[in-house]
Parts: C-alpha cells; sequence; structure tokens
C-alpha cells in the first residue's frame, strides 16, 4: 500500500525549553482515517499545520513528505510547498468561510489553484466547475442550501461547506483540526459521517483531531495520541485502556474514566443526504 504521510524525527519549539513537538514519527497509509488524540497544548494542532506546511519545525529537525513529497525537511519548506498543498485539503476548527458570499462561491475557492487568475478574479467559473460545486456539495448534504450566504447556515452546515472545498479541490489527504469542538452532539455526528464516508466510499486519506474518545473510537479505525509533544500510543481505539488515557490526559483522565471507557463501535453507513 501506498504511503500517504511520513514523520520523521519532528520537533517544534515555539518558547525555550518547551516543545510543542518533540520528535515525533509517523507514517499513515492511503486510504487510513486516523484520529489524533490528546488534550489541549499536546501537539495535535501543530502537527496539522507542520503537515500542511503552514509551519517549519526547528532547524535540522525532521521532516515530512505526504505521498512522496517533501513538504519540509531541516527546517525549510520545499520551495514548491504552494504546489504540494493542492493535495491537502484542510478543515479548519471555524470553518474559515466568508459570511457574505453564496455557499458556492465559498466552495469554489477549492478549485482556485486550477483556475486562471483573471476568471477567479472575476469569480466567472465554467458550468463543469459549477457542476462539481453542487455535486459536492449533494455529498455532504447541504446542495439546496448552495444559493445562500454561508453566515445564514448552521455551525454543522458551515464545516460540511469547508469538507466540500476539499472535494472540488480534490485533495488526496484531508487535515481536519478540532472539526467538531465548536458543534452540537447532532452536529458533530454528521461532520464525523461525512468525513467517514468520504474515507470510506472515496479512499481519501483523513487525519482528524479531537477530544473526544468515544467519537474517536466510534469512526476511526487507528488512534494515535500525543501527549507534551510526543506520540504515546499509536494503536486500534479497544487497547485505550484507563492507564493509556492517564498518560494522554494526564488528571482530566479521571473523569473519562469515571464516565466509563465506551466500547468500540462499527462506524455507520449514513447516505450522503444529511439534513
Amino acid at each position: 500500500m501506498a504511503t500517504a504521510l511520513e514523520i520523521r524525527h519532528l520537533s517544534k519549539c515555539f518558547t525555550p525549553g518547551h516543545k510543542a513537538l518533540d520528535e515525533v514519527n509517523l507514517r499513515v497509509e492511503e486510504g487510513e482515517m486516523v484520529v489524533l488524540l490528546g488534550a489541549s497544548g499536546s501537539g495535535k494542532s501543530t502537527l496539522l499545520r507542520h503537515i500542511a506546511g503552514f509551519v517549519c519545525a526547528d532547524p535540522g529537525a525532521g521532516s515530512v513528505k505526504v505521498h512522496d513529497q517533501v513538504i519540509q525537511q531541516n527546517g525549510k519548506l520545499a520551495r514548491n510547498v504552494r504546489a504540494l498543498r493542492c493535495q491537502i485539503g484542510f478543515v479548519f476548527q471555524q470553518f474559515n468561510l466568508v459570511g457574505r458570499l453564496p455557499l458556492t462561491t465559498n466552495v469554489l475557492t477549492g478549485m482556485l489553484h486550477r483556475v486562471p487568475l483573471w476568471r477567479s478574479m472575476f469569480k466567472w467559473f465554467t458550468r463543469e466547475e459549477r457542476q462539481c460545486c453542487m455535486a459536492a456539495l449533494a455529498q455532504v448534504g447541504i446542495d439546496k442550501y448552495a444559493g445562500q450566504r454561508a453566515s445564514t447556515l448552521s455551525g454543522g452546515q458551515q464545516q460540511r461547506a469547508a469538507i466540500a472545498r476539499t472535494l472540488v479541490q480534490e485533495a488526496r489527504l484531508i487535515l481536519a483540526d478540532e472539526p467538531i469542538a465548536s458543534l452540537d452532539p447532532a452536529a458533530a455526528r454528521k461532520v464525523m459521517e461525512t468525513l467517514a464516508r468520504i474515507n470510506r466510499e472515496l479512499g481519501t486519506t483523513v487525519i482528524v483531531s479531537l477530544h473526544q474518545v468515544d467519537i474517536a473510537m466510534r469512526y476511526c479505525q487507528r488512534v494515535v495520541a500525543l501527549h507534551q509533544g510526543r506520540v504515546v500510543y499509536d494503536g486500534t481505539p479497544a487497547r485505550l485502556t484507563p492507564t493509556l488515557l492517564r498518560d494522554i490526559y494526564g488528571p482530566l483522565a479521571t473523569e473519562l474514566i469515571a464516565h466509563g471507557a465506551p466500547e468500540p463501535q462499527v462506524a455507520p453507513q449514513p447516505a450522503f443526504a444529511l439534513e
């Protein structure tokens, strides 16, 4: 199986004496759906931003490859990193949509890397491009809102629009940074079902960072847990024991264990027509 992501000895220090990432090694195969677990400040978001090439590692500290292409190495971004980012879709916690623009325009921005500048400036997209946009919106279940301003949609709908943007981008790797942190349980479920369906049916590699252990168990086949910038667990959700949870979450693990560790579940198989 081909490798979607390879990270070697990646370290990052924002302040002296405190490593946000500490010798991280990680390999993800194409078609995997992986969850990054960990408490706030464990390094999940920092790791995702290094993978996307938004942040440079410390000088001489490690490398990141996506589909065998170097994103960064030894603290320097690849010269062609902008071109390489085209294959990486990033779903932010706060959606990153322009509220005053229609949903279609927001989603169509995902294909700007292959649209001539003069057309993008005038928001002129071809019929085929708009059909692609509508198909992506239909895949995530919000095509009936295509003409509405993004600001009129709920948080869950906006997050699914952000996922649709990665579909028109034709991203081979989707990175989702706490995509359900600000959503209610029903909206969070729909967002995770959408990501799981894209992974399962399109074969897109998905790496999602979460706080919620129960959701990780329900939707992801592999858990990579971080604590103080280090990988402390890499395996199946079923093997997350109370001891491992203490290593991952520290004092917060007591509350998780008190409520009982959730049993692993089979990921739901919803149709894309989510309301």
